[in-house]
């Protein structure tokens, strides 16, 4: 399907104007069938035509001329187990990359942190990119969510389709940039657990439906 290679393309070109990735690191995929298609590994997303674009099977093998990224473990993981799950986005945005380093979960000081599903944005446990380990450790810092950070990494978060998850990602990198710069004035009054369900309650139906 062509049309949604080139989506996926359009995508990860757009990473870096939207200030969350340079170079070649991150990756991007969307569910195609019983598999997905994922941005190749060490290719910049400038130079990527629809036949660079490998098609993945939940078993990990893949057909294509080029390899798929390190990371399609948690791509091919969060898919297999969340049916909801269209598209997955990586990246290693400045902000997000500071407070992984730290990491650090991002406590609920601004509302939007609803916007992924709780009342925090969890870090997950370090592991070595590309690993199964970083995986399960994605995997667990995701559950009943669509965004986290990864230790020493970067982030990562879901959508429904390519769309949402490149909105969401730029969302999460924004919250990241606002924590960091209130951090540096003092520490930021968080909001009450009552408060976040609250917001959450709103946000089921808030926007178009």
């Amino acid at each position: 399907m062509a049309d949604q290679r080139a989506q996926l393309i359009a995508t990860a070109q757009a990473m870096q104007p939207a200030g969350l990735n340079r170079g070649t690191a991150g990756n991007v995929s969307v569910r195609h069938g019983e598999g997905f298609y994922i941005t190749p590994t060490g290719m910049p997303y400038g130079q990527l035509g629809s036949d660079d674009i490998p098609l993945m099977a939940l078993d990990g093998t893949h057909q294509g001329k080029r390899k798929p990224s390190s990371e399609w473990r948690f791509h091919r993981d969060l898919y297999a187990s969340r049916s909801e799950v269209g598209a997955v986005l990586h990246a290693h945005s400045p902000f997000a990359v500071s407070l992984a380093c730290l990491r650090r979960d991002i406590p609920p000081f601004h509302y939007m942190i609803a916007r992924f599903g709780g009342d925090t944005i969890r870090c997950a446990d370090y592991a070595i990119f590309g690993s199964e380990g970083l995986s399960t450790a994605a995997l667990t810092a995701m559950q009943e969510r669509t965004g986290c950070l990864l230790a020493n990494h970067g982030l990562l978060v879901t959508g429904r389709d390519l769309d949402e998850a490149l909105a969401l990602a730029i969302e999460l990198e924004e919250l990241c940039e606002q924590y960091w710069r209130a951090c540096q004035l003092g520490e930021p009054v968080l909001l009450s657990a009552d408060e976040m369900a609250a917001v959450q309650e709103k946000f089921a139906s808030y926007g178009q439906q």
